[in-house]
């Protein structure tokens, strides 16, 4: 993982986090961009995904719900003041079939926060023996909830690791 800093006045800082998977562009890029793929593995350990609408075009919007579902995140999110279910909106913003994916979505989810946009990226390099992914995102808006973002994807990511790169 590596973080970019920026200055105050200009964009956020991003966060990079990168895997290598011994599998084909395309079952990563369909774990990304189908609505069974996303289903599988989305969302952190103890909550999971349910896509209620899925249009993979610039402009297109993603629309589904994020559940806790295991009893240590339902007790966190009610003792945050947060819902156990929440509907999350993303829309793409950048499309390259089997080697780039961005979007954007709403953190509209933070007790006494007002909502904000954050950028993700996904890009895919096919190689001899696999694929690289890098995933890209914002960082939040303060320094516990940025590290609860990166858990998060780190979490969910894990899930996406064991689906490409199962052990045998």
């Amino acid at each position: 993982m590596s973080e970019n800093a920026t200055s105050k006045d200009g964009p956020r800082r991003t966060i990079t986090i990168e895997r290598n998977y011994a599998a084909t562009v395309d079952a990563v890029w369909a774990l990304w961009t189908t609505e069974r793929g996303i289903e599988s593995w989305w969302g952190p350990d103890g909550f999971s995904v349910t896509v209620k609408h899925l249009d993979l075009r610039v402009g297109g919007e993603l629309l589904y719900t994020m559940t806790a579902t295991a009893p240590d995140q339902v007790e966190f999110m009610k003792q945050a003041g947060m819902p156990t279910a929440t509907d999350v909106s993303i829309v793409y913003t950048g499309i390259e079939p089997l080697r780039r994916l961005g979007y954007k979505s709403l953190a509209d989810f933070i007790p006494g926060t007002e909502p904000y946009e954050v950028e993700t990226t996904v890009a895919l390099d096919p190689r001899p023996d696999g694929v690289r992914m890098v995933l890209t995102f914002d960082a939040m808006h303060d320094e516990q909830w940025t590290e609860r973002a990166v858990a998060g994807h780190e979490s969910e990511l894990g899930k996406l690791d064991k689906i490409l790169n199962p052990v045998t």
